[in-house]
């Protein structure tokens, strides 16, 4: 275990030391102490290696991930996993606003609440929150997997296009051309490797699917002027 004092080394270290690490290195497990909320911590990495933070993040905490695996010990701010490509990101406490945001692949967990957007214009990625998630989350998501243990807030899904929405608690409202659609058994199964991946204990049972009802992104005569 390799272990990285952020006040004392700095920000811009950090990052250029874990960019530095090859497909082939030794030093796969970092430890990352004194975050001290500051932002853009372990952005950009492109190496199967795992970084633990040991304390709250701010900005933008994992964005842009490949390959790495990242462990945040408390909670973050805006952006967590912001364009993530591949590799896994956890959060062990709360994620401020649009967590996930247009993620293209890997996974996201959230082991506490997340706040609005949450999800918004992502691309693939599969996002798992074991507790709650704001207004505007999913908002013209592509592709992937939302799955929520949770409640969702208002508007959830509005201009969705084919990603997949999982809610187990109370959904507040719906979006534009988000419809809640029926559990069919290939939807139980992906369901409950979702909740696997992510260390939910939830049964798959208990959730309701949502998504697109493709109104909105056909052309319709009826909506010209």
């Amino acid at each position: 275990m390799q272990t990285f004092d952020l006040e004392a080394q700095g920000l811009r270290q950090l990052n250029a030391t874990l960019h530095a690490q090859a497909n082939d290195t030794n030093q796969t497990a970092w430890e990352v102490v004194n975050p001290r909320g500051s932002h853009a911590i372990a952005v950009g990495l492109d190496a199967p290696i795992e970084v633990t933070v040991k304390g709250s993040t701010g900005y933008y905490c994992g964005g842009m991930n490949k390959q790495a695996t990242i462990n945040v010990h408390g909670s973050v701010g805006p952006g967590v996993a912001e364009n993530m490509m591949s590799g896994m990101v956890v959060i062990e406490g709360d994620a401020s606003q649009y967590a996930g945001a247009t993620g293209h692949g890997g996974t996201l967990v959230i082991k506490g609440n997340a706040s609005s957007r949450c999800g918004i214009s992502m691309k693939g990625i599969d996002i798992i929150v074991h507790g709650n998630i704001g207004h505007m989350s999913a908002f013209m998501a592509q592709s992937g997997h939302l799955v929520v243990c949770g409640d969702a807030g208002e508007a959830l899904g509005d201009s969705l296009y084919e990603a997949k929405l999982f809610v187990r608690g109370e959904v507040k409202s719906l979006g534009a051309d988000c419809i809640e659609k029926e559990m069919r058994p290939e939807h139980i199964e992906t369901l409950r490797e979702l909740l696997e991946r992510g260390g939910c204990d939830a049964k798959p049972e208990e959730f309701k699917r949502y998504g697109s009802a493709r109104q909105l992104y056909n052309f319709n005569i009826d909506n010209a002027y």
